[in-house]
Formats: structure tokens, sequence, C-alpha cells
């Protein structure tokens, strides 16, 4: 019975014919000592079709890491040059020096920011003064200047107030005298003169105590207060550049304290993980390295996981949860995939041009765990339970997706049509078209001409299909070529 290709299937179709090019003495050496038959019955290499538990697993190399990794950082602004550097794998406390980084360059920088905050000191002192002298020139003026002339204008006018009463009095008593006939015309008019000037002389005093009220007294008084908040002003100013200068002055200092990295916690120091390509850590003695580059990683012991990548033909199977076993040296532990990366990592030269996702395999805290080690995880994908199994080499796909095999009796040697289920490197899961106890020939492309020529008609299918999607595509494209 034939079944639609699927993803399995098509591994499969190309197992099986991978399976054809392989030599009798390849066969013999994987299946004869299990599967050899009555020698009496005839020489094939066969197989009985039994019932049992059929495991189908993917197998990655990958490397144990921390889940959790407290990353160092160079902190220097600008980077800076790595004068030492601590050995990798050396266990470390906290405050135990790690990274020692060149500090030259920014002992010059302190000494220079030392000289520009200690001139923006200077100039905040004496913006400090300035104030000061411009609050007291205020405070002068009103309750010193301005009484004073107050108190001066005042007096003129208290002067001549006294002035303008004895010209009065001198006025009445001329013309009394007048009257009487001892004062001349001329002199009266003289007394008169006297009492108008001394009237306008107190008058003018008066205005100019109303000029002093209502005009100089104000103008001073805006004028001081002008300098008063420009010189406020000016403080505030030099006082933010003081503070900034000093912000400067302390970064600086901070930046010479990052030049001495040290641990602010116990663990095993590693370098970062390197690039494939790569045989040498990322810093060592010389080396010049950036600002928030990871220098090294303490990992925490007790989280750990092996990262492994995971062809992209079965990522798809793959489920969070799933178990795996990890071997690490001579320690097998029981592991549970905890995360599947969306993406796919980078292929190029260096990874085999290989299209693998990144997969996450969480392992139970142990004691002898360490960063770096390697391991070989399998991954079950899938377990099925007495079930009737095949030998990958004893299956040829033909057209249309049919699959073959041959039985073998005492009598005659048959061909059959299977529909095949799941499959690993070596057997397939067989669905139907086979029954418990059938002997079933293993390698038929080898022995049986039959076998030959449907593979040679599921090849030819294959070219036709691959021809006929490039004369397909050579419209569109010739189309498109044009367009542009």
């Amino acid at each position: 019975m034939a079944t639609s290709a699927s993803p399995t299937n098509r591994w499969l179709r190309r197992l099986s014919l991978a399976g054809a090019l392989a030599t009798g003495t390849l066969a013999l050496g994987a299946f004869g000592p299990k599967y050899l038959s009555n020698e009496t019955k005839t020489k094939h290499l066969t197989h009985v079709i039994n019932r049992g538990d059929l495991a189908v697993t993917v197998t990655e190399n990958g490397a144990v890491e921390s889940s959790n990794n407290k990353e160092i950082k160079c902190l220097v602004k600008g980077g800076s040059t790595v004068l030492w550097v601590i050995e990798t794998g050396t266990m470390v406390k906290p405050g135990d020096e790690l990274v020692k980084l060149d500090q030259s360059q920014i002992e010059d920088k302190i000494l220079q920011q030392k000289i520009v905050y200690e001139n923006a000191l200077a100039n905040k002192i004496t913006a400090e003064s300035d104030v000061a002298v411009a609050k007291t020139s205020v405070t002068e003026y009103l309750e010193g200047t301005y009484k004073e002339e107050r108190s001066k204008v005042e007096k003129e006018i208290f002067e001549a107030e006294q002035a303008l009463r004895k010209t009065e009095l001198s006025l009445q008593s001329a013309l009394r005298l007048t009257a009487k006939g001892v004062v001349k015309d001329l002199q009266l008019e003289g007394e008169q003169f006297a009492v108008d000037s001394a009237r306008k002389d107190l008058e003018l005093k008066k205005t100019r105590l109303d000029s002093l009220e209502k005009y100089n007294k104000v103008k001073s008084v805006q004028e001081l207060q002008s300098k008063l908040r420009a010189a406020e002003a000016k403080l505030a100013s030099y006082e933010a550049s003081l503070s900034l200068e000093e912000a400067r002055l302390e970064r600086e200092k901070k930046q010479l304290e990052n030049c001495i990295i040290r641990a602010d916690t116990d663990g095993m120091v590693i370098f970062p993980s390197m690039a494939a390509w790569k045989d040498t850590p990322d810093i060592a003695e010389g080396a010049v390295v950036r600002e928030q580059q990871t220098l090294l990683m303490i990992p925490d012991v007790t989280q750990m996981q092996v990262k492994v990548g995971i062809h992209e033909s079965k990522v798809d199977r793959l489920k969070i949860g799933m178990k795996a076993k990890v071997q690490l040296q001579e320690l097998v532990l029981d592991g549970e995939v905890s995360e599947i990366a969306e993406v796919t990592r980078p292929a190029g030269w260096w990874t085999g041009n290989l299209v693998k996702y990144d997969t996450i395999i969480k392992l139970p805290s142990n004691s002898s765990l360490k960063p770096g080690m390697s391991a070989v995880v399998d991954i079950v994908l899938a377990e099925h339970k007495s079930v009737l199994t095949l030998p990958v080499a004893a299956i040829v796909q033909g057209a249309e997706g049919t699959f073959y095999c041959w039985t073998q009796s005492a009598n005659a040697i048959r061909k059959k049509i299977i529909r095949v289920g799941d499959t690993n490197d070596q057997f397939t899961v067989i669905l139907d078209g086979l029954s418990e106890g059938d002997e079933v020939i293993l390698n038929p492309l080898s022995f049986i001409e039959e076998a030959q020529e449907i593979a040679m008609q599921f090849e030819q299918q294959l070219s036709q299909t691959k021809g006929s999607k490039e004369s397909a595509a050579t419209p569109e494209k010739a189309a498109t070529e044009k367009k542009d």
C-alpha cells in the first residue's frame, strides 16, 4: 500500500538509496551475526520480522555551560589594554583580582581634570563674593545712602520753610510800616520778592524730595538688584560648571578603579565562549579591549546545561520537555529539552553549511559538572512499543512514494508493498504489508534485478520532477528579468 512522502519518508528515501551502494561486506558486518538465516535455504542475508521497541533519537555533540553566568565586562570608557588576566579555570573568592587594565592614560586625564576643577572652584568663590557684595550694596543704599540723601533734603526743606517764615514776617512788618508811611513802596516790593523767592526755594526742595522717593530710589534699587541678579546668575553658572567638572573628575577616578577588576562572588573563572573559527581566548595580556566587552565569566555551577545544534530536518519534531541522555566521559545524566531556538544559527564554511537550531538541554545539579566539558546528547524524539520493525537496508522506494521489500521462503522470493512509519538510523516501523515471522532479504539492490529496476524508475521520476520544476521557474525568471 503506497503512502505520500512525508519528511521522514523522504529521509528514508535518501538513506535507502545510500544503502543500495553499500557492499555486501558492510551488510555482513552490520547484520550478519544477528540476522543470518539458515544457509540451507539461501545465500542471501535475511532478517526475521518480529515485534520490539523502537526509539527514534537524534544525537548531537555539545559542551556544558551554565545557564546563569556572571559576566565580567570592561567598564573603562573607550576601552583599554590588558596588562594581566587571571588564568581560565581558576577558583576565586570575592575581592580576588581578575583583570588589570592599563591606567596610565586615565591618570593623565585625572591630573588635567583636577586643574579644570580647581579653576571652576576659583570662579565659584569669586562669584560668591560678587553676590555678597551686590547684596550688601542693596542694603547699603536702602539703609545708608538713601536715608542720608532723604535726611539731607528734608533738612534743606526745613531750612527753606524757616527762611520762608522769616521773609513772610518781614513782609508783614513792612506792610504795617508802609501803612504808617515809614517804609517806601520800593522797599515793600523787595520784601515781597524775598517771600516769593523763599517759597520757590521751598517748592524746589520738596520737588527734590518727591523725585528722590519716586524715581531716584526706585532707579538705584533696580540697578543694584539687577547687579545682584546678574551676580547670582553668574554664581549659579559657576556652581553648575563646578558640579560638572567635579562629576567628570569623579568619573575619571571611577575609571581608574575600573582598571582593576575584582570578583564579587565565589566561583570558577572562565573565558567567554569563542567563535567556532577561533582557537585563542578573546583576551590575553597586551590585548586591546573595548568598553562593555565581556572579558570573563563566572558561571553558576548549580545551573548547568548543554547547548547543541539540531539539524533543520529534525527540529520540527522537538518539543519542550523531551527527555535526553547526556554522555559526559564516564558520567551519564538524564536531561530534558528546556529551550528551542526560533531562528537558526548562521551557516557558513565553519559549520559545513549545515543549518542548525540551538537547543538547550537542562541538566540536574551535579558537583562533577564543569563548564566546557564535551557532551554527547541523545534526544528521544519518539518511542514505539511492541511494533514490527525492519532494517532500513531491506527497503527500496519506488515511484509514487511506494516502498518495497522482498521476502524469502523455502520455495520462492516474493516482492511485497509495505507501508512504513517512523524510523531511526537503522530500523523502520512497518505499519502494513508484513507479518511477524516473515523473513526479509537485506540489501535487495545487491541481489535482485527487480529491485534495481524499481530503484532506477524512482531515480528517473526524481530527475523528471526536478526538470519540471526548473522549466516552470525559467519563464517566471525570464519575465522578471525583462521587467527589471
